[in-house]
């Protein structure tokens, strides 16, 4: 039988075999989550915390949106793990620090996306972990009478979900967010053909940690606003930081606005510009999904005023040229250099 998320179905195991402690009532939380019928099943109460926008609307129409009080400690504590292994080892310790001291800990990874290395960090930070094969994936679980905390590890781990200087220090980075720790080079691409008579109200369509909307403020003299649209809050949070920086060095009288908007550009945009950047993404997973960004040529074409300008780069293999021109009076190629290109559009 096919599983259609082998990870999440293996995590939720505990919950639908009833094979570890858990109170009969009360909260749990449930940090990476997404949607389960598993989840509205049962006495307790799930607080999911989720980063990705489109998942976290999923679970808010799901009517899974309890927030977590101030302080609060859980029972028991279910981890949907992220790829990138700091940014897990942030979230295994960010678990751990929210977790009851006789609380239970319950983690899922597939064997093709590092169940291995999960299992062994576990281990590292918690000493005894009991473990379980299903679906091609890996169920780790610490039971409170089991575990011998490294303290040390865990304050190291806690450290790496905070902003971290990056580039000798000009911006701020993240373990896990897009490009973290480096300047993506289809973004460096863009960024060197932007002109310098962009103007009025702008936006930045998948915005990441930041850079674009940082160069385009270093570069376009008359931008008077732009505002920053990003699925991944984590990231978003980086870019406030990041384009704060930049805006901080002018004198109040002259330092344009910016405005930082959570959300899936592929719903479409509410506001009207007169321009738009963006370096769409074009993965879901592990799979190339060419979509992702013709949904955000769409939404940039409707937000647009008349004359208003796209600037988009892409991966040079991707195939918008249809898409661009049936959605602009006028689109050009500006440049086809190391694996990306870069359009020019006109509404």
């Amino acid at each position: 039988m096919l599983i259609p998320h082998p990870a999440l179905e293996t995590l939720l195991l505990p919950l639908a075999e009833a094979t570890l402690p858990r109170p009969p009532t009360g909260r749990g939380l449930f940090i990476g989550a997404e949607d389960s019928h598993w989840l509205h099943s049962g006495a307790l109460t799930w607080v999911c915390e989720q980063n990705f926008k489109p998942t976290a609307a999923a679970l808010l129409r799901a009517g899974l949106s309890e927030p977590a009080l101030a302080g609060e400690r859980f029972p028991i504590l279910l981890l949907l793990p992220p790829r990138h292994r700091d940014q897990r080892r942030a979230d295994i310790a960010r678990a751990l620090s929210r977790l009851s001291e006789a609380g239970v800990l319950v983690t899922a990874c597939a064997n093709s996306q590092g169940a291995d290395s999960l299992q062994r960090d576990m281990e590292s930070l918690l000493g005894t972990v009991q473990c379980r094969s299903k679906h091609k994936c890996r169920l780790l679980w610490s039971l409170p009478g089991e575990r011998r905390i490294d303290a040390a590890l865990l304050a190291a781990w806690l450290a790496l979900g905070a902003p971290q200087p990056i580039l000798q220090g000009k911006y701020w980075g993240r373990p896990g967010a897009f490009s973290w720790d480096r300047i993506d080079p289809g973004s460096a691409l863009l960024a060197t053909q932007l002109p310098s008579d962009l103007a009025g109200a702008g936006a930045d369509l998948g915005a990441g940690w930041g850079y674009l909307s940082v160069q385009v403020f270093n570069r376009c003299p008359a931008v008077q606003s732009l505002d920053l649209f990003e699925a991944d809050r984590s990231a978003l949070e980086l870019a406030e930081l990041n384009v704060g920086a930049a805006l901080g060095q002018r004198a109040a009288d002259h330092r344009p606005s910016f405005a930082l908007h959570w959300q899936d550009v592929s719903a479409g945009l509410a506001g009207h510009y007169d321009f738009i950047i963006s370096n769409p993404p074009f993965h879901l997973g592990h799979a190339a999904q060419p979509a992702l960004g013709e949904a955000f040529i769409r939404s940039a074409a409707a937000a647009l005023r008349p004359g208003g300008q796209f600037w988009m780069v892409a991966n040079r293999h991707l195939p918008y040229e249809a898409c661009l021109d049936g959605h602009f009076q006028q689109c050009r190629r500006v440049i086809d250099a190391h694996g990306f290109k870069v359009f020019a559009a006109v509404k």
